[in-house]
């Protein structure tokens, strides 16, 4: 969200080296079954491991996407920072397809405001026509 873009390389490709460390990680992804998992590792100690807690310094965040239909994915996360919390942290969220349109998260505001920003040009041509009569 808000502008972040995450390229997850497939495969067999190495990771980055340990001392380098990225605000989002370095992810990388594979195949196990009909499952995609994404797991990510080198997050930045200035990124919070959950949250406003810790640093994800020595975080690991294992995402597992599962189409469990037509319409829906099982987004499976699971978060081990031994530096943080005693225990991992594991959610699932099912993610189902909507029907209309989606905005990007950045230009949401914007789309809203889209509306009016129309509405008061016509208005404007309106008023133009009328004193040109």
């Amino acid at each position: 969200m808000v502008h972040d873009a995450r390229i997850v390389p497939l495969g067999e490709r190495g990771r980055i080296d340990d001392n380098i460390r990225q605000w989002s990680g370095d992810s990388r992804g594979y195949w196990e079954g009909d499952t995609l998992v994404v797991m990510t590792k080198n997050f930045s100690e200035y990124t919070p491991s959950f949250s406003r807690f810790g640093n994800a310094k020595d975080k690991t965040l294992t995402e597992r996407f599962t189409r469990v239909s037509y319409d829906t994915i099982d987004y499976e996360w699971t978060l081990d920072d031994p530096s943080t919390f005693t225990d991992t942290i594991k959610a699932v969220l099912p993610m189902t397809k909507v029907a209309g349109q989606l905005y990007e998260y950045g230009c949401h505001e914007g789309n809203y405001g889209m509306l009016n920003i129309l509405r008061g040009e016509r208005m404007k041509e309106r008023r133009a026509a009328q004193d040109s009569n």
